[in-house]
């Protein structure tokens, strides 16, 4: 059994926090706050009606979007009171409870032949630090033929760029573009975010 999340043990510690965060959400999104970036992003490397998956997805905001421009997303977070509010909130796409670390959804049925596996919002600053390669390679495995991964945290999370690269490398995976925003700024030493496009060495 994999090592319980950083998220599911501040979950532990604070019953309300994930209700905090489905209303915070819930609040920016009412008050016209853009939610969409990561999604526009995402949205701009692949055809029509891909198949993409929304790694951590909380309660949906990237999943839904991409989802309204017309691709088949699924999404997976290990907080079922997430899910439960992506449920109720965004119908549209198909949502599970699942551990990144034991991500294995052909075992529910959903095949494992992805465009796009997308981790947005410091998804892995909140993974165990045992489990990031782990996840790096199971989110590897749901991709199909051509299929890309795309990462984005911030710094200050107790996990460096450079431990995020190793981890990358001994997931087998290699960095094919660096950016230090969703909208497309490059990336540099000086940078404090970064999102990264990955896929299968070789």
């Amino acid at each position: 059994m994999a090592e319980k999340s950083r998220w599911v043990k501040k979950t532990e510690e604070d019953p309300n926090h994930s209700h905090w965060y489905v209303e915070r959400m819930r609040s920016k999104a009412a008050e016209g706050e853009d939610l969409a970036g990561e999604a526009r992003l995402v949205d701009a490397m692949v055809p029509r009606a891909a198949r993409i998956l929304d790694a951590g997805c909380g309660p949906g905001r990237v999943g839904a979007a991409l989802a309204s421009r017309g691709h088949r997303v699924v999404g997976v977070d290990v907080d079922p009171v997430l899910i439960a509010a992506a449920e109720q909130d965004f119908p549209a796409p198909t949502w599970f409870v699942a551990d990144l670390a034991e991500l294995d959804l052909p075992a529910s049925g959903i095949d494992a032949d992805f465009d796009v596996v997308v981790a947005a919002g410091n998804v892995m600053t909140f993974l165990a630090p045992t489990t990031r390669q782990e996840v790096l390679r199971r989110l590897a495995q749901h991709l199909g033929v051509g299929g890309r991964i795309v990462v984005g945290f911030g710094i200050g999370r107790e996990y460096s760029f450079d431990e995020f690269f190793a981890d990358v490398e001994a997931a087998d995976l290699e960095v094919q573009l660096r950016l230090s925003t969703w909208d497309l700024q490059p990336f540099t030493s000086a940078s404090d975010f970064l999102v990264a496009v990955l896929a299968p060495a070789g």
